[in-house]
Parts: C-alpha cells; sequence; structure tokens
C-alpha cells in the first residue's frame, strides 16, 4: 500500500521548469565530449552556447551549435560549413544556415541532458528558418544511446564522428494553434 501512495505521489510531483538561456562563455574544461574545441571556435561564425537554468538558477546542463546549410561529417567540416553559413548570411539579413547541428552536450546536474534536448527541440521546432536539428557525435556507444533514445534517427556514420536527427516538423495542432494566434494577435 505504501509503494502505491509512493507511485501515485511521484506522479503528481511538479516536473522541474527549465529556462533556455544563451551563455556568454564557459569553461570549455568541463566538455566530456570535446574539451579540445576553445570557447573562440564555440562563438565565432555565429556559433552559439546555450544552457539551460533550473529553478535553483543554477545551469544544469549545456549544448553547443553551429548553423550550416549542409551535415557535416567532422569537426572540420563543421567548421567550414558553418562559417560559409555565416559569410552567406550577410546577404540574407543575418539569417544564417538553416540547420542547427548540435555537437556537444554535457549535464551538469543529474537529468540535465535530457531536459536540454527538450528545451532546444522545443526552441528549434518553433524556429522560423531551422528546418532540421542534426548532431555532429562521437563514435561511443554512449552517444547513440543517448540520442536513440531521446527519439532521434541516425542519419550518417562517418571515420570518427555520427549523425543523429531529430524530427522538428510541426504537428497538425501546432499549425493550427500557430495560425490561430496570428489571427488573434496572441503572443
Amino acid at each position: 500500500m505504501e509503494e502505491l501512495k509512493k507511485r501515485i505521489k511521484d506522479a503528481f510531483k511538479k516536473a522541474p521548469k527549465f529556462e533556455l538561456v544563451e551563455l556568454p562563455f564557459i569553461d570549455v574544461t568541463e566538455d566530456p565530449v570535446r574539451p579540445e574545441l576553445s570557447l573562440e571556435f564555440r562563438q565565432a561564425y555565429g556559433r552559439k552556447i546555450f544552457g539551460i537554468k533550473d529553478e535553483e538558477g543554477d545551469i544544469a546542463a549545456v549544448m553547443c551549435f553551429a548553423f550550416t546549410n549542409d551535415i557535416p561529417k567532422s569537426v572540420e567540416d563543421m567548421d567550414i560549413m558553418s562559417k560559409d553559413a555565416c559569410m552567406q548570411s550577410v546577404h540574407r539579413a543575418g539569417v544564417q544556415g538553416n540547420i542547427a547541428i548540435a555537437y556537444t552536450v554535457w549535464a551538469k546536474k543529474k537529468g540535465g541532458g535530457k531536459h536540454m534536448v527538450n528545451e532546444v527541440y522545443k526552441m528549434v521546432k518553433h524556429s522560423p528558418h531551422i528546418t532540421r536539428l542534426v548532431t555532429l557525435s562521437p563514435l561511443t556507444e554512449m552517444a547513440t544511446k543517448f540520442h536513440l533514445k531521446n527519439g532521434a534517427k541516425q542519419v550518417g556514420k562517418h571515420l570518427t564522428t555520427q549523425n543523429f536527427e531529430y524530427d522538428i516538423e510541426l504537428e497538425r495542432w501546432e499549425v493550427l494553434k500557430k495560425r490561430a494566434k496570428g489571427w488573434f494577435n496572441l503572443k
């Protein structure tokens, strides 16, 4: 009976709230995936660093992105492609590449990685110019399990990396909700 009460109580527990924020700097030595990439690399050519703040205001996880117009097969490819997309954005009113490439993620608190993926997914899904969310992941079992468990599909396997893609297409009800907000000037 006590076990049943605990399960019911746990089911009604309030889910933690997270806020997605762009981070101006990070300690790159904390990155277990790509610690060799400098802060300057992570901030150059429109690349961005995001974190999620938990209810206490602490950063629970970090994810770094590059924006490209094609899927890279290596960090070197990503560097070249994000530079190219950044240069092209000068002619497109600052709109960078249409593919968000997540190339590193790590949790600073338990469960932070999964929540980070969920928050980034929501942001990307509702971004007007991003059409795809793809990873540039290391060839590790941990990376493979993480992305498959979080709903991604493997779309490439290369010499030193692998790519997973998250489906960001809006559901029919989301399209209708977006239209309705436009009709009624709702936020």
